[in-house]
C-alpha cells in the first residue's frame, strides 16, 4: 500500500517545516493576542470590580447621609412643631386671661353701676315716699 521510499521523510520534513512555519506565524501571533485579549479582560473585570465596590461604599455612605438628614429633618420638625404648640398654649393662655380680666372688669362695671341705681332709687324712694306721706296726711305733718 505505502511505498516507503525517499518521499516519506521529505514529506514527514515538509510536515514539521510547515508545523514550525505556522506556528511561528499564524499560532505564537494568534496565542499572543489571545493573551492580551484575556489579560485586558481581566484588568477590566478587576476595574470593574473595583469601580463596583467604590460604588457600593459610596452608595451606603449617601444612604447613612440620607438617613442622617432625615433623622435631622424629623427633629427639626419635631422642634418646630413642639414650639408652636408652646407658642400657641401662651396665646390661649393670654387671651383667656385677657378674657378673665374683660370679664372681671365689665362685671365690677355692672355691680358698680347696680350701685349707683340702688343709691338713686333709694333718693327715689325716699322722695316718693314722703310725697305720699305728704298727699295722705298733708304737707304740715311730714315735717
Amino acid at each position: 500500500m505505502f511505498d516507503f521510499d525517499a518521499t516519506m521523510p521529505v514529506m514527514a520534513l515538509q510536515f514539521i517545516l510547515l508545523a514550525i512555519i505556522l506556528n511561528a506565524v499564524f499560532y505564537k501571533p494568534l496565542s499572543k493576542v489571545l493573551d492580551e485579549r484575556a489579560e485586558y479582560i481581566r484588568q477590566s473585570e478587576e476595574g470593574a470590580k473595583e469601580v463596583l465596590a467604590k460604588t457600593q461604599q459610596l452608595t451606603k455612605e449617601y444612604e447613612l447621609q440620607i438617613a442622617e438628614a432625615r433623622k435631622q429633618s424629623q427633629e427639626i420638625i419635631a422642634k418646630a412643631q413642639a414650639e408652636a404648640n408652646d407658642i400657641a398654649a401662651t396665646k390661649v393662655a393670654q387671651a383667656q386671661k385677657q378674657a378673665q380680666e374683660q370679664k372681671e372688669a365689665a362685671a365690677a362695671e355692672i355691680e358698680r353701676q347696680k350701685e349707683e341705681a340702688f343709691s338713686s332709687l333709694e333718693t327715689q324712694v325716699e322722695d316718693l315716699s314722703r310725697q305720699i306721706l305728704e298727699k295722705l296726711l298733708g304737707p304740715q305733718a311730714v315735717r
